[in-house]
């Protein structure tokens, strides 16, 4: 065995911002979980996690949203790699390190992406397949959005987020997401809808989507579709209406809407350069708020 062998190994995930396209409360279940029908597509870019391998368990985090995220303990990357040895007694682990972008608290699922690209790396370390039992149950025993983001794929996602349909190859969208600065408790919005548990809101029903759709039918679907957290969002943080009308006002926006339970917002554009122009107006004159232009699939 070589010294190099022995040496620590290093492999980097990406794990990119959750976008809810579309976000219809369906009811409320009767043990108080609220189900969801939800077209979600996942950002290019987001957090960075790290995980070197052949060290003890652990997690580092820097960046802009690192004084945000809370305990290190708390961390959804250390709860999804406790689940994931729970379920692979002997695994190896590793050292993790995040570099953590994504604002929090902002309906941009980033704590769950952070979890989800977890399981990626230890799955990868241990040459266990993503598909495994094994590491679908650490997902969902970890956070309701990890399972949508274990494959980094759009997809439509129902229930309690543990209904996941296939895979969807979704045209590239030209989107630019816009965050306040204020963040919104899910749990708050949610009950502001005053949704009794065990009753349906009747709010189903999702536009159809198929294969090779091109981007100006899958704009014209998700016109069709609503997020129904936005009204209750709003009068948490009434400053999400003006985001929403920022984004609604800037030349080449085609849909704006809030993604999950806010307060970020997301606008999908004609083009790079009008999503570029859009966000360079909305810093000029909001210079408090956090703005990214992406590419959502």
């Amino acid at each position: 065995m070589t010294a190099a062998s022995v040496l620590p190994q290093a492999v980097t995930e990406r794990a990119p911002a959750k976008i809810n396209l579309t976000l219809h409360v369906t009811g409320r279940r009767a043990d108080g979980w609220h189900t969801l029908e939800s077209l979600v597509a996942l950002s290019r870019g987001g957090d960075t996690l790290t995980l070197t391998k052949r060290e003890p368990l652990s997690l580092s985090v820097e960046g802009s949203g690192a004084a945000a995220s809370g305990r290190v303990e708390d961390n959804l990357v250390l709860r999804a790699a406790r689940h994931f040895a729970q379920r692979y007694p002997g695994a190896r682990l590793g050292s993790f390190h995040l570099v953590k972008r994504l604002p929090v608290a902002a309906g941009l699922g980033g704590g769950s992406s952070d979890a989800a690209a977890a399981l990626r790396l230890l799955a990868r370390a241990n040459a266990i397949s993503l598909g495994d039992m094994g590491v679908i149950d650490a997902a969902r025993a970890t956070g309701a959005d990890v399972p949508v983001c274990l494959m980094g794929r759009a997809r439509m996602m129902r229930g309690k987020g543990d209904e996941l349909g296939p895979l969807l190859a979704l045209p590239p969208l030209i989107g630019l997401l816009v965050n306040p600065g204020e963040p919104v408790a899910t749990n708050e919005v949610f009950s502001l809808m005053k949704i009794t548990p065990g009753a349906a809101t009747g709010f189903g029903g999702h536009p159809d989507l198929y294969p090779n759709m091109p981007p100006e039918a899958l704009i014209a679907a998700l016109r069709k579709g609503r997020n129904d957290l936005e009204a209750a969002a709003c009068l948490l943080a009434p400053v999400i209406g003006d985001v929403l009308a920022v984004l609604s006002a800037a030349p080449g926006c085609r849909l704006a809407r809030m993604s999950g339970s806010g307060a970020t917002c997301f606008g999908i554009f004609q083009d790079c350069r009008s999503a570029a122009r859009a966000k360079k107006a909305i810093l000029r004159g909001h210079p408090s708020w956090w703005a990214k232009t992406c590419v959502l699939s």
